[in-house]
């Protein structure tokens, strides 16, 4: 029997509100992935074919999940990595798919079904992965996805733009750690680790990139047959909340949350509500809990 968007909805905001988690997982060392032209590094914890794959947002590297990283790694064979020119990653020497170093990742790390976890920018290579390997996603959640193919409006543009006119990094970072969109007002802890992340790892902000560019996702994800959330700031730029309404209405069975007084990086601002969701959509649909940390 199928739940209805509205059922999972209630469910998953219900059970968000109520749950407490317990933290305190061990840290896990890192380490390097050999992909086409580069490497990227990855952090894992727990074992098994089957992961939980965070892919970070396009602002900071992966260690945007370090408050929800020890809740994954209490219940899930959970893997986590730095795109090419993110924190430990060094910056490409050479044009590359960013799916692919995904698939490498996977491949490596020996996962035969993942359900990816993946913030804005991240949210379309997620995509981009599971049409090309859907054999391999079992679940797909999405947080302020970005998708091409969309007709981003000049106000989304320009804000974009003009974060990233200084040559200076301390300017760079104040403009991410200012934007209202980002982190709501009211979040001074969330925007202080923002500062934190940027601010230890510059190269976020300043590295070259050479992705090579895909068919525009936005016109194919109606091709997806994967359980699927979609989670969305109640803050969050216009332009977010209208992709986060084009992908529930496109793909098939998909549910859309929004999560009240929370911007871009949610996970920053509510961790706790932010796993909640993301554990009870992931248990719902049967992904399996890790068999070890």
């Amino acid at each position: 029997m199928r739940m209805s968007k509205y059922v999972l909805f209630v469910v998953l905001v219900s059970a968000s509100l109520t749950l407490a988690q317990e933290t305190g997982a061990k840290p896990t060392p890192g380490a390097f992935v050999q992909v086409n032209g580069g490497q990227i590094h990855y952090e894992e914890c727990g074992r098994g074919p089957e992961a939980v794959i965070l892919l970070h947002d396009g602002v900071a590297n992966s260690a945007v999940w370090d408050e929800v990283w020890p809740r994954f790694c209490k219940s899930f064979h959970t893997i986590r990595y730095d795109r090419r020119g993110y924190g430990r990653s060094p910056e490409t020497k050479s044009a590359y798919y960013e799916a692919d170093d995904l698939a490498a990742l996977i491949n490596n790390r020996k996962i035969s079904h993942a359900a990816l976890v993946a913030s804005s920018h991240g949210g379309q290579v997620a995509m981009e992965y599971a049409l090309r390997y859907p054999q391999f996603v079992e679940q797909l959640v999405v947080v302020g996805p970005g998708v091409t193919g969309f007709p981003y409006s000049e106000h989304f543009l320009m804000r974009e733009y003009n974060n990233q006119q200084s040559k200076k990094v301390q300017d760079l970072i104040q403009a991410s750690v200012q934007d209202q969109y980002l982190i709501v007002p009211g979040h001074d802890a969330a925007r202080k680790r923002l500062r934190e992340i940027l601010t230890a790892a510059p190269q976020d902000l300043t590295h070259n990139d050479m992705p090579l560019p895909e068919p525009s996702i936005f016109p194919q994800v109606k091709e997806l047959r994967i359980p699927t959330l979609v989670l969305i700031g109640s803050g969050d730029i216009a332009d977010n909340q209208a992709v986060a309404g084009g992908l529930v209405v496109t793909i098939q069975g998909a549910a859309r949350v929004v999560v009240p007084d929370a911007g871009h990086l949610m996970y920053l601002e509510k961790p706790e509500q932010f796993f909640g969701l993301v554990n009870i959509f992931l248990t719902l649909h049967g992904f399996q809990a890790s068999s070890g940390g």
